[in-house]
């Protein structure tokens, strides 16, 4: 059967050629630990769960969700509060905000709602794998922005030739930044607003891991930067701030059309989120928010071991204050994925090499923390066994 043309052009979903190799190393009898994926292992609070639950037993939403690919209204106004109170953003929950079935929904509902085929999109490189693959199926043409450590992970707008500027139609930017960890500063989003201004490109930040940062790190929100609206919108997400990855339930926020745009193209590819999800949200955000405490606990724990484990084997770093990742050099002499697999042949550790993310991740490997951690233990335990020798 002939599949079509633009499937040739997608590269392989890196987690899911990693879940193939992870699951046949367990079929043959290894004891395999993956610190390449982040889908964080702490449960959902007790309260998102009960109240989802309880409202999944009312018939009446058992129909097709209220307001189908907008949210319902009680769920956007929740967004609107929680937005104010988390980083003093106003939005109107009428025209600003759109529920999403998770934020990776949005990147690609982004695209079909703003670029044309042929139309130049700019993203980061490293960055996340799934935009190219958003911009590859919309018909865009993606053109790789280098982000490197001696600029701290963010574009220089300047190095961008002014030719693919005023070509391009839209760009993503994500801060706290996956793979990197690094964050942005309102220093930054300020330049950003003025050059996507100057060329015309709708700006898709992509943010759902806003709230897990460090200390010494404030949160941030693209919206915070005067003008943010005019050019674009902000992607989050319930997932890593209350444990909720598989429930897909996420939000855009910001500019009237380009909200009104990716409705339409939801209206017209699903049918929004399952009520009783949307309720779960609700009582997320508005009584669980100390979960991040929580989480950024664990995490800061967990970080703290594995900076001490690769400090002993050479390897002495100082990573960014973002993310549940660590974006670590490899050491000298090797490449990511020599080491990569290195690590996976000696020690059974997973973890993602940084060319999977673009060419400027080429010595790098990204870490996920989203382990138990006995596990991430053993798993660091092995790691300074093998280089240790």
């Amino acid at each position: 059967m002939r599949t079509a043309d633009r499937l040739s052009k997608i590269p392989p979903y890196l987690f899911m050629e990693l879940r193939k190799k992870i699951n046949k190393a367990k079929a043959d009898g290894v004891d395999v630990i993956s610190l390449a994926i982040g889908d964080p292992v702490e449960p959902t609070p007790a309260s998102i769960i009960d109240e989802l639950c309880q409202t999944a037993r009312d018939p009446n939403n058992h129909r097709y969700p209220t307001d189908e690919e907008k949210g319902m209204l009680n769920f956007r106004k929740e967004i609107a509060r929680w937005y104010q109170e988390r980083y003093g953003v106003s939005l109107n929950p009428e025209n600003e905000i759109l529920g999403l079935i998770g934020s990776k929904e949005g990147c690609h509902h982004f695209i079909l709602g703003r670029v044309n085929p042929g139309d130049i999109v700019l993203m980061t490189d490293p960055g996340y794998p799934a935009y190219r693959a958003s911009i590859l199926m919309g018909g865009g043409e993606p053109y790789n922005v280098p982000i490197l450590p001696e600029n701290n992970y963010l574009p220089v707008f300047e190095d961008i030739p002014s030719d693919i500027a005023k070509k391009a139609t839209a760009m993503f930017l994500n801060y706290p930044n996956n793979p990197t960890g690094a964050c942005a500063t309102l220093e930054f989003l300020n330049k950003l607003v003025d050059f996507a201004r100057g060329n015309d490109i709708a700006i898709c930040y992509d943010n759902p891991y806003s709230e897990i940062v460090f200390a010494g790190q404030k949160r941030i929100s693209f919206l915070n930067a005067p003008g943010a609206k005019d050019v674009g919108i902000e992607l989050n997400s319930l997932s890593k701030p209350f444990n909720m990855c598989g429930w897909r339930i996420g939000m855009a926020c910001g500019n009237p059309e380009l909200i009104a745009a990716i409705s339409k193209v939801k209206e017209n590819t699903d049918s929004g989120i399952f009520n009783p999800v949307q309720f779960a949200g609700i009582k997320a955000l508005s009584e669980e928010t100390k979960n991040v405490d929580k989480l950024l606990s664990v995490y800061n724990r967990r970080r703290e071991l594995v900076i001490k484990t690769l400090k002993k084997i050479g390897i002495d770093f100082n990573p960014p204050r973002g993310t549940f990742y660590l974006w670590v050099p490899v050491p000298k002499g090797l490449t990511s994925l020599e080491f990569t697999n290195r690590l996976f042949e000696k020690t059974a550790v997973v973890v993602a090499s940084g060319t999977a993310y673009g060419k400027y991740g080429e010595g790098f490997v990204r870490i996920s923390l989203t382990v138990p951690d006995k596990r991430l233990a053993e798993a660091m335990t092995r790691i300074e066994k093998e280089f240790s020798k």
